[in-house]
């Protein structure tokens, strides 16, 4: 009889694993960083400074650069990014690359913007460890012709992704419809590169009224290019109380049509945003009403989606440790391997390195989202880290004192 190999234990509080990749060096300067981060008000302040001294030409370039891009930015280029990943791949980590370029307009910007996606799609075919790349249509799109397509689609009556998104094409001017076909076409070479290179395309969710479009645009690229393995992810936002059904909505979609669905979990990235614009417009609030809701929800999809993985790609795309062990333990329960090739795991580079290296050392197929770029240009994307590490309950805390664990440990 042959013995069943054991399942190795996964824990998220083993800092000796998490951190093996840092110097004592690189441990202290995210304690300090994090210490900093922890205090709102130097947050608020920085958040508000930071991009004005960039704009201005103040010389804060080398201070960012040493601090907060360290943390969570892989480079300012694509070869700056090969040495981060490098060092990922010793300890079996993937990278997810981002080109955190946001907030550009303009017809030519938006080419620029497919043109480097396509470019990070050829530079990732060449590298070992990066499966996937992300996108944001609002790279590719002017945002107030989202916000039309979208408050198109929620007054169509049909309550189909599909025939909301014609019914909402069928409105639009000869004028903007031959703007939203550049858009289309932009993102469908971007598909088009990343099938022929074999790599992973996860579009990014962006604000809920500009969501409808970009939902119906990344499943008609699934559509398109999900037919024989999974190319194109879209990103669910379980903070909103509307998603889960969005998820088995979009199964059907895939079973109707005959292609695989592509999706990343997420909670969210907009909760302050969304709510405060809920307010103000007078309409219920997209968000869910309590933390556990949204919790409930994230933890049901993930089971939805392991129920289904003959039809799904899944990324469990979580910084919530119970999240990430609930994933692993229902590949357990019904016998399949940990690095089964339709589940993925990954958490943003720079934080909970608890989780992503923890699970690389059980077997999973595990990624940091790597974001790169020049400083002025992913100064957005490192003010939403700023923010969000404030807001997050406990998620400074939590880094602040597995960081202090190690140290301690290191000493001992």
């Amino acid at each position: 009889m042959i013995a069943m190999e054991a399942h190795p234990i996964i824990s998220f509080d083993n800092t000796a694993i998490a951190f093996a990749h840092k110097s004592n060096k690189d441990l202290k300067d995210s304690h300090f960083l994090f210490s900093m981060m922890g205090k709102p008000w130097l947050v608020q302040l920085g958040t508000r400074l930071a991009p004005w001294s960039i704009k201005v030409g103040l010389p804060v370039k080398g201070l960012i650069r040493q601090t907060i891009f360290k943390q969570f930015v892989g480079g300012e280029t694509l070869s700056e990014t090969a040495t981060v990943a490098k060092k990922l791949a010793e300890s079996n980590v993937q990278v997810i690359l981002d080109y955190g370029v946001e907030g550009m307009e303009g017809e030519s910007a938006f080419d620029h913007a497919r043109d480097e996606f396509i470019r990070v799609i050829e530079y990732a075919a060449t590298q070992p460890n990066i499966p996937f790349m992300s996108i944001k249509v609002t790279g590719f799109a002017r945002f107030g012709l989202l916000e039309k397509l979208d408050a198109l689609m929620k007054a169509s009556k049909d309550n189909s992704l599909i025939l909301d998104y014609n019914n909402a094409l069928q409105q639009l001017s000869a004028e903007e419809m031959k703007e939203w076909q550049k858009v289309y076409d932009r993102t469908k070479r971007v598909c088009e590169a990343a099938k022929q290179q074999g790599i992973g395309v996860l579009v990014d969710a962006e604000e809920t009224w500009i969501q409808d479009p970009v939902d119906a645009l990344t499943t008609l690229m699934m559509d398109a290019y999900n037919r024989e393995k999974v190319v194109v992810y879209n990103t669910i936002q379980l903070y909103r109380h509307d998603r889960f059904a969005f998820l088995k909505e979009s199964f059907q979609i895939a079973e109707e049509r005959g292609f695989l669905l592509g999706a990343k979990l997420v909670r969210g990235a907009y909760m302050e945003k969304e709510r405060k614009r809920a307010v103000e417009k007078g309409y219920e609030s997209p968000i869910q009403p309590t933390k556990e809701a949204s919790d409930n929800d994230y933890n049901a999809s993930v089971r939805f989606c392991i129920d289904n993985l003959d039809r799904i790609g899944l990324i469990v795309a979580s910084h919530n440790e119970y999240s990430n062990l609930l994933a692993t333990q229902l590949l357990r329960e019904k016998g399949l391997p940990l690095n089964h090739p339709h589940v993925h795991f990954s958490q943003l580079y720079g934080m909970s390195d608890n989780i992503t290296y923890n699970l690389a050392k059980a077997g999973c197929s595990v990624s940091k989202y790597l974001p790169f770029g020049p400083i002025k240009d992913v100064i957005p994307y490192l003010m939403r880290r700023a923010q969000e590490n404030t807001s997050v309950g406990g998620q400074t805390g939590r880094e602040l004192s597995l960081i202090q664990k190690e140290l301690k440990r290191r000493k001992s």
